[in-house]
């Protein structure tokens, strides 16, 4: 059960985390350095406290607003932004054409 959740949250932010502005940064940070441990261990950390502090604060929230209206706010707020970046891509697109 525990282990589940665990290999959930691991695929999950794993997969959100490639390839995004962090790692981006944390792959010029240790090729100009010279100091990939150096690097790792200051952005490993600061992902464990950016995590911890969503924790912190998913839990607080948790306890004041019942988990169907998160559930139901974050998809309407991942359904706002996948229409504005289809809109823009579109808009794009026919600018480009």
């Amino acid at each position: 059960m525990i282990l589940t959740l665990l290999f959930t949250t691991f695929v999950t932010v794993f997969l959100a985390e490639m390839g995004d502005k962090t790692q981006l940064t944390t792959i010029t940070l240790s090729s100009t350095t010279n100091k990939p441990l150096a690097v790792f261990i200051g952005s490993s950390l600061a992902l464990i406290l950016a995590t911890l502090l969503g924790v912190l604060a998913g839990g607080s929230i948790a306890n004041l607003v019942p988990a169907f209206i998160l559930k139901l706010l974050s998809g309407i707020v991942f359904l706002i932004i996948g229409i504005k970046l289809v809109a823009e891509s579109k808009k794009e697109f026919t600018c480009d054409s």
